[in-house]
């Protein structure tokens, strides 16, 4: 928690401040996310200059008191990062040595985080890292034992049994945070589970480091590696399961990729109809075909809602626009992709040319079916393909001062209202427009239930994406409301659709296959609550069940018609 805040931190400050800003220290034990700060012109001071400008950052880690007087003094506006967990430890040295403590800090002597609690304790600071260094400790009147918050648990337990025979007197707080200590727990119970561990962080990040020991002790073969190139492909190809866990200060991006490519090993030993079932499956994701697909099948749905009989040019039109425009957003959006989802930004890097075509193509044919519907389809087509198309352009010039955004990606969450708003109207207004010349209230009430099923697919999305889309400066509703906030709302209002649909179909406003497709509904809400609980990790699994949810409203819908 308190790494990511201080990436998350330092990230908004670049993306919002167009002064410098720089760090006091490297940020965190990571030399991907160092290297990602220096590409955005974030720097590193180690010195505190008799005058600076500009803003300092101090990192999770935290700085001892007398730093962060001289960093206000020589001019900097400081934000400070430090974690609430070294906060608190701060907090207790401080207090205690006001009242004539002496303080032992269990960690590493020479750690930011042990350095700066070190200067709470006005020269009465004891750290040890060791037995050894315990028992050559001087016997005190009165002290207190706090821990560095990533220190190894259980020699931590070791010196509170020491504290407990030689000096019951002392204090001792555990101040281990408790992610770390869950994660030391956790790693262990893993490990009796696989056959290979996988630690993913920095190689001069202590924790990581502890993690990786502690996968070792267990006697199952364990890896330590900063990024995904680094994996022992030949080895783990033959593992049956492999756990994967990483460091405090491993960002999710470098996580992800890991993962991904861990998922991607059980590809060598399938058969060969398995291969190509999985290569054909990965395809369609990559190029937008399954989820332009699932497009036609809402399509499908919500004509059947609405009674009309006449659906598959509707069907087609759909699918050839998302495919258009959600091609169009994945070559314009590649930086974003590189950390939400490499591989795809790899693949769209090679087939550059191709896809372009693609979109270009199936969004003019999409365009010349709706000529064929009748004036007024093809009008709003034409016109929700422009806006797609002027997304990422700079519509206002750089002088207009005054106005924040110039584009209408720089809107902020504009990319999952748009997209919202465009499947809407392509699944379920046009057919009635085009079929009616009307737009009922039944077609209203479809309308909102089909853009809100798309809105909850992509803002969920947008959750998975949080990390990457804060490194590139995209604006998202998730990043503005917070992971979880975010998550509970996309609850409620699968609530919300849920009774609307039940109300709407009990008053005949749509036909009674509007009861059957809760089933889509709740098999949506499931697919969260699995998320949540850690059953589906976010990968190429998770984003096939995502979209195959308008499989499913396309499947319902044929059934009830047939039948």
């Amino acid at each position: 928690m308190g790494v990511r805040r201080a990436v998350e931190l330092v990230l908004d400050a670049s993306n919002r401040s167009g002064d410098s800003i720089c760090t006091y220290g490297p940020l965190i034990h990571n030399p991907q996310v160092l290297d990602l700060l220096e590409e955005k012109g974030i720097s590193v001071i180690n010195e505190i200059p008799d005058k600076g400008t500009g803003t300092v950052l101090i990192r999770a880690h935290g700085v001892p008191p007398l730093t962060l007087e001289k960093l206000i003094a020589a001019g900097f506006s400081v934000i400070d990062a430090t974690c609430p967990r070294v906060i608190k430890v701060q907090t207790i040295i401080k207090k205690h040595h006001e009242q004539g403590y002496d303080v032992i800090i269990v960690g590493d002597r020479d750690h930011p985080e042990v350095v700066g609690l070190l200067g709470y304790a006005g020269g009465k600071g004891y750290v040890v890292s060791s037995q050894e260094g315990l028992d050559g400790l001087p016997s005190f009147d009165k002290a207190i034992i706090v821990a560095q918050t990533t220190q190894n648990t259980n020699f931590f337990e070791n010196v509170k049994n020491w504290a407990a025979i030689n000096h019951p007197g002392y204090k001792v707080f555990n101040t281990i945070c408790d992610s770390t200590e869950k994660r030391q727990k956790e790693i262990k119970q893993i490990a009796e589970t696989v056959d290979a561990v996988v630690v993913v962080g920095g190689y001069n990040s202590g924790n990581t480091r502890r993690l990786y020991e502690i996968a070792k002790q267990t006697g199952k073969r364990a890896f330590h590696i900063e990024q995904e190139t680094e994996l022992d492909i030949d080895y783990l190809s033959t593992a049956g399961s492999i756990g994967i866990t990483a460091g405090a200060s491993t960002p999710n991006w470098i996580i992800k990729k890991v993962f991904r490519k861990v998922e991607t090993l059980p590809f060598s030993r399938m058969r060969t109809w398995q291969r190509i079932f999985y290569a054909l499956q990965l395809m369609v994701l990559r190029t937008n075909t399954y989820v332009a697909l699932g497009a036609g099948c809402l399509s499908f749905a919500c004509t059947k809602l609405q009674g009309i009989e006449q659906s598959l040019s509707h069907t087609l039109i759909s699918v050839l626009y998302i495919l258009s425009m959600h091609t169009l957003n994945n070559l314009t959006g590649k930086k974003a992709a590189y950390y939400n989802d490499p591989d795809r930004a790899l693949f769209y890097e090679r087939n550059l040319y191709l896809l372009a075509a693609v979109a270009i193509s199936s969004g003019g044919v999409g365009l010349a079916i709706a000529f064929t519907l009748g004036p007024i389809p093809f009008l709003i087509l034409f016109i929700m393909s422009l806006m797609g198309l002027s997304y990422n352009l700079k519509l206002i010039p750089e002088n207009f001062s005054l106005i924040k955004y110039k584009r209408i990606r720089d809107l902020p969450g504009s990319k999952t209202i748009l997209m919202t708003l465009a499947w809407g109207v392509v699944t379920s207004l046009c057919p009635s427009l085009s079929e009616t010349g009307t737009i009922s209230l039944g077609a209203v009430i479809v309308f909102i239930w089909a853009s809100g099923m798309v809105f909850v697919r992509t803002a969920f999305f947008d959750i998975l994406d949080m990390q990457g889309d804060r490194i590139v400066g995209k604006e998202t509703i998730p990043l503005h409301l917070g992971e979880k906030l975010s998550m509970r709302l996309l609850k409620y209002f699968l609530v919300f659709l849920f009774l609307l649909m039940m109300t709407a179909s009990a008053l005949n406003l749509v036909t009674s296959l509007g009861f059957f497709l809760q089933l889509y509904t709740v098999s949506m809400f499931w697919l969260l609550l699995a998320h949540e609980r850690g059953n589906v990790l976010p990968g190429f699994r998770l984003e096939f069940l995502v979209d195959s949810q308008f499989f499913l409203a396309g499947i319902i819908a044929f059934i009830w018609f047939i039948l």
